[in-house]
């Protein structure tokens, strides 16, 4: 037995030593650090090259490995590991995600630092037959470690300050150039293969979370556009293509990019210039899917199912990802066709009609207001001509000051005008430019109910658009509609959800949204019996899911069983949302308390089957899910081990002292 354990100790302690010196040599390897936080990465790697050579006797030496030392190395190899992730995240990520955590990433080199200097202090170097040199090296990294332990580094303080600064403004805020200017120079985006650089790891960060980016990769990437901006104002010539493709070998400029597979077109298999979202969860390229449909198909090219309506919806993340794909790789992203349909036109019978009905909207008299408007409303509602020709004659800013109107009536018509108007694609831009905003805000909040919901359904109509977002998030529409959300009838409240949802995909609205309430009244209708507006209701779930606020109140609502029960009995689109709400849950504060409950309640066997069967996007999920079970499960085993080790020595601790009492004759103090 004796022989049986040795054999088993050097086979070990050979293993972990190959290991060791495997990752000492992976670290060797990273040189090169972003310039933020660089002196912490430059000092760790420089310590950790100092201690390769130990790791080199330790492989030549033919002696087997002390059990002792077995155990302390063990610690080290695990520092190890920390320290290469920590040394490749300076090496290969964002520069602006370095700074804005900084103080996270110092308290990881303070942890990282602690625990070498424990691991080194635990090593026996005497019974490791190192040379006098080596061993000598191995104490000085140790002080080195220890002396690193109580100092901080504060030398990014104001770089970190700017940061904040310009990274908390709107998107559409002006940065103070002067602070714009010392970002550049002490970040180093100056050029524009800088710019490209930092633009690709934020990339990778997008594709890291599954193309779901939260609020804080959107906020760096306006912040970086913001640096890239104002570099190219004060060197026009920055962005003009150099001749450095031509600097590469022929065979090389001779192959084009190989574009992802997700960002083509399943119809077409080319790279999509305006990706939208249909009914199925797939995404295609407009182009493509509305020649589909227009044949006369109402089914999904890809799944095959069944389109539960037609409506096409902007597929605004991946848009985004394909043009920074494009950038890293030096090539013009693709542009969106332009309208091939020719402006309408109105017969000069109906022009005369509709100039007529504008002239009384001017009118004093409230009935002609009145009856102007419900004749406006109606021709709007009938054909994209009319629509023109009604927005040509200039009849929205007549139809705007109406919405302040005491008159029920003539409130309840000029908005649901409007709203027919909006539908007209070159419509929306003359409508939110008049200012009509806040007076649709103003019937969301005081109209009849008929009025509140057609007031929503305009909000959803012009929140397509991707600046409209911004606006009339900011012009206060959020807590209206959360309110018609819960008082609205089935109509109204299908209409106030969707603009939400709309709304709610520019990062910004997100925790407006959340403190006006949505998330209690999201969840109540995920348990509605009648689930009436599930897809809806999911689809706003999982893009809040991706807010901190969003993420606590979703918590807080106890969803959790009802998600669950979706990814067990749901649409694949559905399964697929519900997923990506818990894959943000999971990795929040509180994801221990989440994953027991998720485990108890069988998600496992339910999330196997989903990544097998679902959507694409919902097999990255369940997959993604399945790994943060499978790590709780891993650190459950662990904890309960090291609690039984403990049971256990207690219990010998407890024998021993049974069978040595105290002598009578003893001095007890």
């Amino acid at each position: 037995m004796e022989e049986e354990k040795a054999a088993t100790t050097v086979v070990d302690g050979r293993t972990l030593v190959d290991r060791m010196a495997e990752v000492s040599g992976e670290i060797a390897s990273i040189s090169d650090f972003r310039n933020a936080c660089r002196k912490q990465f430059c000092d760790l790697s420089r310590r950790m090259k100092l201690l390769a050579p130990m790791f080199d006797e330790l492989k030549e030496s033919k002696d087997p490995v002390p059990e002792r030392a077995v155990r302390s190395l063990t610690m080290l190899d695990r520092a190890l590991d920390s320290a290469k992730e920590l040394l490749q995240l300076g090496n290969e990520g964002s520069k602006i995600f370095l700074v804005l955590e900084s103080d996270r990433i110092t308290n990881k080199f303070q942890d990282l630092t602690a625990e070498l200097v424990k691991s080194l202090e635990e090593i026996p170097l005497d019974i490791l037959n190192l040379s006098d040199e080596v061993a000598e090296q191995v104490e000085l990294v140790r002080a080195q470690l220890k002396r690193a332990k109580e100092r901080v580094d504060t030398n990014n303080v104001d770089l970190h300050s700017d940061l904040l600064s310009v990274y908390n403004l709107s998107a559409d805020a002006n940065a103070d150039p002067l602070i714009l200017h010392r970002l550049a120079e002490r970040m180093q985006l100056k050029t524009i293969s800088d710019l490209k650089q930092e633009s690709l790891a934020l990339h990778e960060m997008v594709v890291a979370s599954d193309g779901d980016p939260g609020e804080s990769i959107e906020k760096m990437s306006m912040l970086l556009k913001k640096i890239k901006d104002f570099m190219q104002t004060q060197n026009p010539e920055m962005g003009t293509p150099t001749n450095k493709k031509n600097l590469l070998p022929t065979n090389e400029r001779s192959k084009p990019p190989i574009f992802p597979d997700d960002f083509r077109c399943p119809i077409s298999l080319e790279l999509m210039k305006d990706p939208v979202i249909v009914a199925t969860g797939q995404t295609y390229d407009r182009e493509f899917i509305e020649e589909w449909l227009a044949a006369g198909h109402d089914t999904c090219p890809k799944t095959q199912q069944k389109l539960s309506s037609k409506t096409l919806t902007p597929n605004y993340v991946l848009r985004s990802l394909i043009a920074q794909w494009c950038e890293a790789n030096d090539i013009d992203p693709p542009k969106r066709p332009a309208k091939s349909k020719p402006q309408p036109a109105c017969s000069s019978s109906q022009h005369a009609k509709v100039l007529d009905l504008v002239r009384k909207l001017s009118s004093r008299r409230i009935e002609d207001q009145r009856s102007a408007a419900a004749d406006l409303r109606l021709l709007a509602r009938l054909s994209d001509d009319n629509r023109s020709c009604i927005a040509e004659a200039g009849a929205i800013p007549l139809l705007v000051n109406l919405l302040s109107t005491l008159d029920v009536r003539t409130q309840e018509n000029a908005v649901t005008a409007l709203l027919n108007l909006s539908i007209y694609e070159s419509n929306k831009e003359k409508v939110i430019s008049t200012g009509a905003v806040p007076g649709i805000v103003h019937v969301l909040r005081r109209g009849s109910m008929e009025a509140r919901e057609n007031a929503a359904a305009t909000l959803f109509s012009l929140s397509v658009i991707d600046d409209f977002k911004v606006r009339i998030g900011n012009l206060g529409a959020i807590p209206p509609l959360v309110s018609l959300l819960r008082e609205g009838s089935q109509r109204g409240k299908k209409d106030a959800v969707l603009a939400l949802f709309n709304l709610c995909i520019y990062q910004g609205n997100k925790g407006k949204a959340v403190r006006a309430g949505l998330v209690p009244i999201l969840v109540g209708l995920l348990v509605d019996p009648e689930a009436v507006m599930l897809d809806e209701t999911l689809a706003t779930l999982a893009i809040l899911s991706s807010h901190p606020e969003g993420k606590a109140a979703i918590a807080a609502a106890e969803a959790l069983p009802a998600l669950i029960e979706v990814i067990k009995s749901g649409s694949p689109r559905n399964k697929e949302n519900a997923a990506a709400t818990l894959a943000h849950l999971f990795s929040g504060e509180h994801q221990l308390q989440y994953l027991a409950k998720a485990y108890e309640k069988g998600l496992v066997d339910l999330l196997i089957g989903m990544a097998k069967n679902g959507t694409d996007r919902g097999k990255r999920k369940a997959v993604q899910l399945l790994q943060h079970i499978q790590k709780f499960l891993k650190q459950q085993k662990e904890a309960q081990a090291h609690e039984e080790v403990e049971a256990h020595a207690q219990a010998q601790a407890l024998a021993a002292e049974s069978s040595f009492p105290i002598s009578p004759n003893s001095d007890d103090g």
